[in-house]
């Protein structure tokens, strides 16, 4: 008797597995056949990150080299360099040039010399987005990447955000 029950469960349960295969394969598709079709939803795709840049300086990032980017990722595929403090020697000057000093050596003070991110090993699971505390960082639109080589892929994101 228990094995006449256990075969109807067997077959019921093939039976809601052949429904969702058969709504599945009658349904609408959600495959788009590119070429011949081009991608609607861009605003959703996750691209290899890039910088964002300041509202006041379009060449200069938010970045303030903080490296919670660099800690976050679990691909370990970020690397930053931060900016060197510049070498104050004293000198004498009035009081107003050394308050201007002093707000030019904050703003050049934080930011990276260096920062490269290696797509070729990004999971992009945007841990680096989110866990940035300036919102320096952002996914791309860029959809068409080609490179001959992977070091094509190894891109210095302070170079693409002077451009």
């Amino acid at each position: 008797m228990g094995s006449i029950w256990r075969d109807i469960s067997s077959l019921w349960s093939l039976l809601v597995g052949l429904k969702i295969t058969g709504k599945q394969f009658f349904g609408p598709q959600a495959t788009v056949h590119y070429p011949r079709e081009g991608v609607s939803n861009l605003n959703t795709f996750r691209g290899p990150i890039e910088l964002k840049a300041g509202p006041d300086d379009p060449t200069r990032p938010l970045c303030i080299a903080c490296m919670t980017c660099v800690s976050t990722c679990p691909s370990q595929c970020i690397t930053v360099v931060k900016k060197k403090p510049p070498n104050t020697e004293p000198h004498e000057s009035d009081e107003n040039d050394k308050h201007m000093e002093e707000a030019t050596e904050k703003k050049t003070l934080k930011g990276p010399s260096e920062f490269s991110y290696d797509y070729t090993r990004c999971s992009l699971c945007g841990l680096c987005v989110e866990n940035c505390p300036k919102g320096a960082l952002g996914f791309s639109d860029r959809v068409l990447l080609t490179g001959p080589s992977k070091e094509a892929f190894v891109f210095d994101l302070l170079a693409m955000i002077s451009r």
